[in-house]
């Protein structure tokens, strides 16, 4: 089949987990004999990042990307986020729809081409939420920067995040363009459940991320026990954002910390992290790692810390310390309590003395912190693994292909 990906962002034009998922589930549909083209903005990128990056595309038989680049540059991403359609690159996209695809999946796609995106093209339609950008101008459900969203203040939360107000939410723009496509893809419930309450009515399916189960350096059976020679440590992977909750845990580790915290990640709170943490030798940022050495990382921390302030979705670092056989401790916001009680391979904690007492619980024993990683493996192995995704991902498309209703498919009308 020839599939079509719409991003904003993709590896190496890329901060986050949406681009990694995109480039992953490219190069599993690739791997498995399907064609799969990638359009996506380089324009976006390099306005936010203020510099193209210093690496290639990853070269991955059977998948082509189209880095989009306008002669106006930045003022691309900037027209399209403000009347929702991709202005100036309308053609680049048509050229590529227009050579015909089984499958057009959106993903984020805020910046190539708004809204008015997703009625291009004729094909079988997905759209995966990997945030919430379709009832947030923001993206984050996370009011001014400070707390997660339960009432709406969108033009003032919209102005304090430094950005300007989007037109085309003020029209009927969104509720047109979505009907174009056939089943919006929640990575979690808890996402279903959100963007319903925020008045998003479409057909919705829960369908789990996954990361891919290649080269990572496990043994089969328990998890490897980390290094005796080694200090424990606990590690945080991610963007260093606020809303990402680094600096909680710099300030709890600095206050009460029962062993060395590893920040893997860049962002813009980096300066403020490492004056929080004003040279404590326990506490370590490590900068942006490459993802081959994150995994000796995961395998050998003690647990991965999750502390994210805003309502997530379903973050990749869980899953990724899953398949390493690493215990999670995530707070207990948006989608990260669901998939610990899926999973059974993590605690949750509320506040500074609930994260206290989990970090020392599993420092101390040692049998409880191995039962959790291994509950976690389980749960990549059956649930987050790259066969199994695929397995659901593919009989979605073969049912709408035929016209059929896919298994779970929650249509539009629901009640939130």
């Amino acid at each position: 089949m020839r599939f079509c990906m719409i991003t904003t962002f993709y590896p190496p034009y890329n901060f986050g987990g949406d681009g990694l998922f995109v480039q992953d589930l490219s190069a599993a549909l690739a791997a498995r004999g399907h064609e799969v083209h990638v359009i996506h903005c380089r324009d976006a990128y390099n306005a936010l990042a203020h510099r193209p990056p210093t690496e290639p595309y990853r070269v991955v038989p059977g998948v082509t990307v189209h880095g989009l680049a306008s002669p106006f540059g930045i003022m691309s991403p900037f027209a399209t986020q403000q009347i929702g359609r991709p202005l100036f690159k309308l053609r680049a996209i048509m050229d590529v729809l227009a050579t015909g695809f089984d499958v057009i999946h959106f993903h984020n796609v805020s910046l190539v081409g708004g809204p008015a995106v997703l009625a291009l093209g004729n094909a079988v339609k997905l759209y995966t939420f990997h945030e919430y950008w379709l009832v947030c101008p923001t993206h984050l459900l996370f009011r001014f920067n400070t707390a997660p969203c339960v009432t709406r203040h969108c033009h003032l939360c919209t102005l304090s995040y430094g950005r300007p107000p989007q037109a085309w939410r003020a029209t009927g723009l969104r509720d047109a363009s979505v009907r174009h496509v056939d089943a919006f893809l929640s990575p979690s419930r808890f996402g279903m459940t959100t963007h319903r309450r925020f008045g998003l009515d479409v057909p919705m399916l829960h369908l789990p991320s996954f990361v891919p189960d290649e080269g990572v350096p496990l043994a089969p059976g328990p998890p490897p026990a980390a290094s005796p020679a080694a200090t424990p440590y606990f590690l945080y992977v991610g963007r260093l954002e606020h809303a990402k909750g680094p600096a909680t845990l710099v300030a709890h580790f600095r206050q009460r910390g029962p062993a060395r915290l590893l920040v893997a990640g860049a962002g813009s709170q980096e300066a403020h992290l490492r004056h929080l943490a004003d040279g404590d030798p326990r506490i370590e940022l490590l900068g942006r790692v490459e993802r081959a050495d994150l995994a000796a990382l995961y395998r050998d921390a003690t647990a991965v810390i999750v502390p994210s302030l805003n309502f997530e979705m379903l973050p990749l670092v869980v899953l990724e310390a899953s398949r390493a056989g690493t215990p999670v401790v995530v707070r207990n916001r948006g989608a990260l309590p669901e998939m610990v009680a899926e999973s059974g391979g993590g605690l949750v904690y509320d506040d500074d003395d609930q994260l206290a007492d989990a970090l020392a619980t599993l420092l101390r024993d040692r049998e409880r912190r191995d039962t959790l990683g291994r509950l976690g493996r389980t749960a990549y192995e059956q649930q987050w693994s790259t066969d199994v995704h695929l397995r659901r991902y593919l009989a979605i498309v073969a049912d709408l292909w035929a016209g059929r209703q896919p298994a779970g498919l929650e249509p539009a009308g629901r009640a939130p």
